[in-house]
């Protein structure tokens, strides 16, 4: 695509640029035929993400409908990451998520936001500041990052959650907004869910 530093600066920008508008266009495309896949059509699928994404690492699966302001243009996905269904990804700048992280559905990554002041937002202004995730993670069902986050390496977030800070590596965290909750401890490496406990042959 044409060069547009202003997606990735964090400055504020218009978004009716022609040719932005004509690159988004094709990005969009794409994710319109990837969701229009046939459940069978795995290989099909992973065609596309490979089109479609900046970076996609081995072994990812995307269940469609998958949402995404440029198709995953600048989204970077390592091995084995999951998603589930309507994962929604502002990817008007980069996304970075680390291997075998999951996304429960309707999980929101959104990398953009508009001004406060009226007249910016009625003449179209928004920026985008870059968010990354860390391998491993799992976020649950509903959550919603924002613009700039980072999460930390094998952090679970709880589902419904609204991150708008950096959460740390091996951690739970919970809420709205999404605060720490407690340090993933030898208890998790025990139990898998409330008081049932995991099979030693599982670990």
């Amino acid at each position: 695509m044409t060069d547009h530093p202003e997606l990735h600066g964090g400055s504020l920008y218009l978004t009716n640029d022609p040719d932005l508008v004509y690159q988004q266009q094709q990005a969009l495309e794409l994710l319109y035929d990837f969701n229009q896949t046939r459940p069978h059509e795995t290989a099909r699928r992973q065609q596309l993400l490979a089109q479609m994404f900046a970076a996609l690492g081995k072994d990812c699966y995307v269940e469609p409908p998958l949402h995404a302001n440029w198709g995953g243009r600048f989204v970077h996905f390592g091995d084995g990451v999951y998603a589930n269904f309507n994962l929604t990804l502002v990817d008007d700048t980069h996304i970075f998520v680390g291997a075998h992280t999951m996304f429960g559905p309707n999980v929101t990554i959104a990398t953009t936001g508009h001004p406060i002041d009226p007249p910016l937002r009625q003449h179209g202004y928004q920026y985008s500041a870059p968010v990354h995730i860390g391998k491993n993670c799992w976020l649950g069902a509903g959550v919603t990052v924002l613009p700039g986050v980072t999460i930390g390496a094998n952090t679970v977030v709880g589902a419904g959650s609204i991150v708008t800070h950096d959460l740390p590596a091996n951690v739970i965290a919970y809420g709205d907004p999404c605060k720490v909750a407690r340090p993933i401890s030898e208890h998790d490496r025990e139990y898998y869910f409330k008081q049932r406990k995991i099979d030693p042959g599982r670990a």
